[in-house]
């Protein structure tokens, strides 16, 4: 067998032209469809960025909430019904707003304010620089450094300005696990000082933060929770909740699915059709070796053989030149979004896998049918 598929090899890249044809054709329908679906998987993390980096178990909303940057205020009352529920070990407000940040320079930045519960900080970044304790501090704020820190003029501990005419002041600086979706640069502070400094409605909690005894309570505080009218949601539900939004309720899903189908058929286009115009230019030499007593399943497996290493070629090629081009775009954009996935990789290969499959058919279907007697009367 491996004399067989050495001279499958020797056919395939004796015919230079055709081969390189086939590895672009397939390297280039495979960095499309990798690029295209590491996007959507960026923008999918990204979106619940806040969820993650707060850490909650479990998360009560109203019933209207979609995405956790568009919270819709509850009464406080609400917060004290949940922490009364059996099985809840503690339940914390935290507020989740946006507001306007005058700079030194006069100039306003749009920013994300976290207020976290005033006695536990329960979802707190990790500090970099400063103390949390310090966020108790008048006036004080902590700065995330992520990829939009230089929005807002990389500021450092001491420095002030302004939001809604309140003296802000930074007194720390923290890192998070996730970086947002839209490219704001996000503040922490009190959650009585997030209400004191930017304009709220009646009622003032974002979300309810709950960490249950056990995971074998969260049925009993959900189903609570949902006779009270509100929704309590665990982390992994809420980031299903809000990637089900972008993929089904936005247009992100829709044009990167067909960016994704359109990759395919052109991969299919250009390596299908080439496949098989190999393989009628080299139709007498499969006679030949037909006539000379290679059976019919060996030239199947030379034939697959020949798709399955040019395909396989073209997939690590696409492959690596994607994570090539992510890898630079994250050094010029800090805050660029795609990400490869396991995911993204095994659905790249399953339709290297079915262009692959559907080239070498027809290809088969050709080369069985030819007659040994009829190439040499040729």
């Amino acid at each position: 067998m491996f004399g067989i598929l050495r001279i499958a090899y020797k056919l395939l890249a004796n015919d230079r032209a055709k081969f390189t044809a086939l590895v672009m054709g397939i390297t280039f329908a495979v960095f499309l469809m990798v690029q295209m679906t590491s996007m959507f998987a960026g923008v999918l993390s990204r979106s619940s960025a806040t969820v993650y980096n707060v850490g909650a178990s479990v998360w009560v909303m109203d019933p209207a909430v979609q995405t956790v940057a568009n919270s819709i205020p509850m009464p406080d009352s609400v917060l004290d019904q949940v922490r009364s529920l059996p099985g809840v070990k503690f339940a914390v407000p935290i507020y989740s707003g946006g507001s306007l940040v005058k700079m030194a320079d006069g100039t306003y930045q749009a920013v994300t304010i976290m207020g976290l519960d005033d006695t536990s900080l329960f979802g707190r970044p990790v500090m970099e620089a400063g103390r949390i304790e310090d966020i108790y501090g008048e006036n004080g704020f902590i700065a995330v450094t992520d990829s939009e820190y230089t929005k807002i003029g990389s500021p450092k501990i001491g420095a002030e300005f302004q939001i809604n005419d309140h003296r802000a002041k930074i007194v720390g600086l923290a890192k998070v696990s996730s970086n947002g979706l839209f490219g704001v640069p996000t503040l922490y502070t009190t959650y009585s000082r997030a209400l004191q400094y930017l304009p709220n409605s009646r009622f003032t909690i974002s979300y309810i933060l709950v960490e249950p005894k056990s995971a074998a309570d969260i049925p009993a505080i959900q189903a609570a929770v949902a006779r009270a009218g509100y929704v309590a949601l665990t982390r992994d539900a809420f980031v299903r909740q809000i990637s089900d939004f972008y993929k089904y309720k936005t247009g992100i899903g829709t044009n990167l699915l067909m960016m994704t189908v359109i990759s395919f058929i052109v991969g299919l286009s250009i390596s299908g059709q080439t496949f098989y115009t190999f393989i009628l230019e080299n139709l007498e030499k499969f006679g030949a070796l037909k006539a000379i007593g290679m059976t019919s399943r060996e030239l199947v497996a030379m034939i697959l053989f020949q798709a399955g290493f040019v395909s396989l070629t073209g997939y690590g090629l696409g492959t690596g030149l994607c994570a090539t081009m992510i890898w630079i775009a994250r050094a010029r954009m800090p805050d660029y979004a795609a990400i490869i996935t396991w995911g993204n990789l095994l659905l790249a290969l399953g339709m290297v896998v079915v262009i692959a499959g559907i080239s070498s058919w027809f290809a088969v279907r050709r080369v069985l049918r030819i007659e040994p007697f009829d190439i040499f009367r040729g």
